[in-house]
This record gives C-alpha cells, sequence and structure tokens, in this order.
C-alpha cells in the first residue's frame, strides 16, 4: 500500500454562508490524501497501473467549481467523488482551506478534514 497525496491545489470558488462569498468568492486550498495498492505501478513504471493524478485533479477542480455553503459540504462531495469515481482508492482524507475567511480578525484560513475508507 502506498499514499499518493496531491498537495495545496489552490481555487477561486463561490463556498461560504454570507452573500458576499456567494457573489465575489475567494481562495481555498485542498489537500487530497488517498491510500492506494500501488504495488502493480512500482513494477510496470505504467500509468495504467496506479490513480491518474492528473483525472483526479480534474475531479477536485469540477466539485470545487460547485458552490457551497459549508466546507463540510465541500469535503463531503469531494471524497465522495473520489471513492466512487476511483474503484482503486481504498481510503481518502480530504482537507478543504478557506483562505483569509471574513471572521473579523487577521488569519491565514480555517480548515475542515474528512476522511474516509472503503
Amino acid at each position: 500500500m502506498a499514499f499518493i497525496e496531491i498537495e495545496n491545489m489552490e481555487f477561486y470558488a463561490y463556498h461560504g454562508c454570507f452573500a458576499e462569498e456567494s457573489a465575489i468568492g475567494t481562495h481555498f486550498r485542498v489537500n487530497l490524501k488517498m491510500k492506494v495498492d500501488t504495488s502493480r505501478a512500482q513494477v510496470s513504471d505504467s500509468i495504467d497501473d496506479t490513480v491518474n493524478y492528473l483525472s483526479v485533479y480534474q475531479s477536485v477542480k469540477d466539485e470545487m467549481s460547485v458552490p457551497s455553503h459549508l466546507l463540510e459540504h465541500v469535503a463531503e462531495r469531494i471524497s465522495n467523488r473520489v471513492l466512487k469515481d476511483y474503484p482503486e482508492v481504498e481510503y481518502v482524507c480530504v482537507k478543504v482551506t478557506k483562505l483569509n475567511p471574513p471572521l473579523g480578525g487577521k488569519m491565514e484560513g480555517v480548515s475542515l478534514t474528512i476522511e474516509k475508507e472503503r
């Protein structure tokens, strides 16, 4: 088994509970960790024997383009999509961070992390 991670994907999206967030959007960061049996790819050196990172990135990008009120909802959709579209993934961990959230103070971001197994 191996862990494949796609780290610090950045998106501009329209997630949030406030009308301003839905109208003007903000920056988000997504980290994704997947547990996959990569033993065949380790020997074959073929992308056909592992998870295609480009395809997974596109799935995350697609889900980030759908507006949601809550980070919980976004992370749930991403984790469900990865498990549905990539049967070789046995475990997924998704962390969604809203950068510079409008909470009345200075902070880098607020995050939510979801873990799921088959």
